[in-house]
């Protein structure tokens, strides 16, 4: 996660031939590690739910066709989805090679994007400060420094948030994220590249194209935190570079390009059509309404940036989060609630910029002993209040912490319906789980661009005529020929129709799926 210490040892005997150096873990190495372990534990042991079975229902459109696969839960095409990222089409890839469905492959990128965070954490922390506890404190405060309500989204690295999202595309995207910033401030940083670089400027070249190609993989991974991303390049450039000369500006005016060229060349999907797609700000406006309860405990790190933007008006983590609390701002006051989604990364400038601070060495003056107090009560209370439930198992409980959601399987009806059959269901958590395992929806639980948001609409007001209490035979007929449809996998409050004849159900949520058409 960062280099080892090599820790010089008195020489004896054949250790003479070598040195005598011996290699010890860094403080970060060790906790990352044991992190990783402790993380990867929580997140197999929650059932994977709520986005996961969407993502599932992507591997499993790949699986099936990996160069035109379809719409992620309906039977329609599925060109133009901005879900088919590379990632997806890799985890298809793999799914392809191994057999796997799609909930094992969600499964299993859990701890594949855990590394990829953690690592890419640890060096970015590294570029900003040589402190060796740097690195640790950031991502304590990164997982704990939040607020007391649980903050449950795509992109939310929460300790609890994290048993529930580790496997998905945005986890990758952030941990990418951090690399990139990594490199990107290693390079505007250090002087010692200009003159490595040389008057033209040639040999760093593909460096920095290579650097925008990773910016362009984050866009098209997870768009929305590629706007973090964008943002936190600008003000560590804007913050370290310094000689602004022709061959300078054109470094990183090919990092951009680069960017641009290579999401503009993805075949699935463009990219760029989802800067006007405004088919999502509706759910994510509460986003802000639920902002104080969620984030609170992040401010404290407001001194230690304040202290950071005293010593410098360019220090990158002042900017980066000026620039994020803009966007934010905008999303607010524009209606597109869906730039609310990067909040999660607007609190890392308050985060590590608390880590950096509380990595200095000892002796502590006044001020950060106060500034350590606070911040060790605050964690203490996000754990207690939020996060506790997520590493804690029932069984060693004393007091009943809050739990992960635990969604219900859906196996006991997926194997009775075939790869793509239409099913119609009422159910929540069936609504969102049960394209994970191959069947489709007469109506998506989400939007998507390869499907138009007017005949998303559509579908969902033909699904509720045909569950309507009022609803007659030659209606739902029409229906299920409609959309094809094959089966029904309904709530116990959902009467089955007379034409329907029962499959099975689930002594657990008392759900029943019958077959029609």
């Amino acid at each position: 996660m960062s280099a080892g210490v090599l820790v010089r040892r008195p020489v004896r005997g054949a250790t003479a031939l070598r040195g005598g150096r011996a290699w010890r873990p860094t403080p970060y190495q060790a906790a990352g590690f044991l992190f990783f372990l402790l993380m990867s534990l929580a997140y197999w042991a929650v059932p994977l739910c709520c986005d996961a079975g969407q993502h599932a229902a992507v591997v499993e459109r790949l699986r099936a066709d990996l160069l035109h696969p379809r719409h992620p839960m309906a039977d329609v095409p599925g060109a133009g989805s901005a879900y088919y990222s590379p990632y997806a089409v890799a985890q298809g890839l793999f799914a392809r090679l191994t057999g796997l469905g799609g909930w094992e492959v969600v499964r299993l990128a859990g701890p594949v994007n855990l590394l990829v965070l953690l690592t890419g954490l640890g060096r970015f922390v590294r570029v900003l400060s040589p402190r060796p506890w740097a690195p640790v404190l950031a991502l304590g405060a990164m997982t704990l420094l939040w607020g007391t309500e649980r903050a449950w989204w795509s992109g939310y690295l929460g300790l609890m948030s994290m048993t529930g999202n580790l496997g998905y595309p945005s986890a990758f995207a952030i941990g990418l994220t951090f690399w990139a910033w990594a490199l990107t401030g290693a390079r505007a940083r250090d002087a010692r590249r200009v003159r490595y670089l040389g008057p033209s400027g040639l040999r760093g070249l593909p460096g920095y194209a290579g650097l925008g190609v990773l910016y362009g993989l984050i866009l098209l991974v997870h768009p929305i935190t590629s706007v973090a991303a964008a943002l936190g390049a600008v003000a560590l450039v804007g913050g370290w570079q310094r000689g602004w000369r022709g061959a300078v500006a054109g470094r990183w005016a090919l990092t951009g390009a680069a960017a641009v060229a290579s999401a503009a060349v993805w075949p699935y999907f463009d990219v760029f059509a989802l800067a006007g797609d405004d088919s999502v700000d509706g759910m994510h406006r509460v986003l802000y309404l639920d902002l104080p309860g969620e984030f609170w405990l992040a401010l404290l790190g407001l001194p230690a940036l304040w202290l950071r933007g005293r010593r410098s008006a360019r220090d990158p983590l002042v900017l980066m989060f000026a620039l994020d609390c803009a966007v934010v701002a905008y999303g607010w006051f524009s209606g597109h609630y869906t730039y609310g989604r990067i909040l999660g990364l607007t609190l890392v400038p308050l985060q590590f910029a608390l880590a950096v601070e509380l990595a200095a060495p000892r002796p502590w003056g006044r001020w950060r002993r106060v500034l350590g107090g606070t911040a060790a009560a605050g964690a203490l209370l996000g754990f207690l209040a939020v996060h506790a439930g997520a590493v804690v198992p029932r069984p060693l409980d004393p007091v009943g912490f809050e739990q992960p959601p635990r969604w219900p399987s859906y196996a006991w009806a997926a194997r009775h319906i075939g790869p793509g059959e239409v099913v119609i269901t009422d159910g929540y958590y069936a609504g969102h789980a049960i394209a994970g395992y191959g069947p489709n929806l007469a109506a998506p639980a989400w939007p998507d661009p390869s499907l138009d948001e007017r005949e998303r609409g559509r579908r969902v007001a033909d699904v509720e005529a045909y569950l309507a209490p009022g609803s007659t035979r030659a209606e739902r007929a029409a229906v299920v020929r409609r959309y094809d449809v094959r089966w029904l996998l309904l709530t116990r409050w959902q009467p089955v129709p007379e034409e329907a004849v029962v499959v099975t159900w689930s002594g657990r949520t008392g759900e029943v799926l019958a077959r029609v058409g």
